[in-house]
């Protein structure tokens, strides 16, 4: 029964004295009024921080509190949170996830080459520090990052008619101050760095491409590290020279691993702006409405 309901009985009952409605529950009927029970017709108010139901016989024992409003509202702000940002959170996750089976499973396939020729076995630790599991990873994680990169810039100025990645066929170019709010257009609730309307707005108008490609300089050049050091161990194993950075990363070997990321990551991109054409996934921002006409609703999402 909602405790709302109890309030025109409760109020015909000594606030001092504990309600017992079984063995198990009691209320605390000053703790009740103080939250607001306070008769027919006189509405609820919310409980107060100490106030609550509590376990057994004991109503004063605020150890035993069940309902304890500042930690429902701490409940609540955290499921709010998880809500709010479930798309980067579920990214999150898939990718610690998938970082760690390539650890386990590259670690395990570097050993079998090891034991293959003759050489010593690694422990974990030792292997997702090595430059072999750093080249791994950074040559995708560069690729990935100049991808969006050229995505964003690319979208700016190039359309595709009836693709939901394309702005509309009319809007091609980087529009005016007033469609994109900055300077005397900006409104009271635009961040800071639009009001400007100097090299300040202008470095923030372009923060995601440089936040992009400053993360893909720094990627790529790890990578390029990273593979120069395996490279030259594998040489040393063999008895070749060794490379200097320079001379590696205008090697082929470099370019072969770098080019073949490369490759698939624009053709992922290129073939989504036209499968989103045709294609369609109901509720999702990166497609058309369901029912939208395949050469129109260029830019528009379902």
């Amino acid at each position: 029964m909602a405790l709302g309901a109890l309030a025109p009985g409760l109020a015909m009952i000594a606030v001092d004295a504990p309600v017992s409605i079984s063995p198990v529950i009691s209320f605390d009927l000053r703790s009740l009024c103080r939250a607001g029970f306070r008769g027919p017709g006189q509405g609820v108010a919310p409980f107060h921080a100490d106030d609550g139901i509590h376990l057994g016989g004991d109503p004063g024992g605020r150890d035993r509190l069940l309902l304890d409003r500042r930690a429902l509202a701490r409940l609540m702000r955290i499921k709010r949170f998880i809500r709010e940002n479930s798309l980067s959170l579920f990214f999150l996750t898939i990718f610690l996830a998938a970082l760690i089976g390539q650890a386990i499973a590259g670690h395990a396939a570097y050993n079998n080459e090891q034991l293959a020729h003759h050489d010593a076995a690694v422990g974990f630790w030792d292997y997702v520090t090595s430059s072999s599991f750093g080249q791994a990873v950074m040559e995708n994680w560069q690729s990935e990052y100049l991808q969006f990169a050229l995505f964003a810039v690319a979208t700016v100025w190039l359309l595709q008619r009836g693709s939901p990645e394309s702005k509309e066929l009319d809007a091609a170019g980087t529009e005016s101050d007033e469609e994109q709010m900055i300077g005397r257009h900006a409104r009271e609730d635009s961040p800071a760095l639009a009001r400007y309307g100097d090299w300040r707005t202008t470095l923030y108008s372009n923060s995601v491409i440089i936040a992009m490609a400053l993360i893909f300089l720094g990627a790529w050049f790890a990578q390029s590290v990273t593979g120069m050091t395996a490279y030259n161990s594998d040489q040393a194993d063999h008895g070749e020279p060794r490379l200097s950075w320079l001379s590696y990363v205008g090697s082929a070997d470099f370019w072969e691993a770098t080019l073949q990321n490369w490759q698939s990551e624009f053709l992922a991109v290129g073939s989504f702006a036209v499968l989103v054409v045709y294609l369609r996934q109901r509720g999702s921002p990166e497609s058309k409405p369901v029912g939208a006409p395949v050469d129109g609703a260029t830019g528009e999402e379902g």
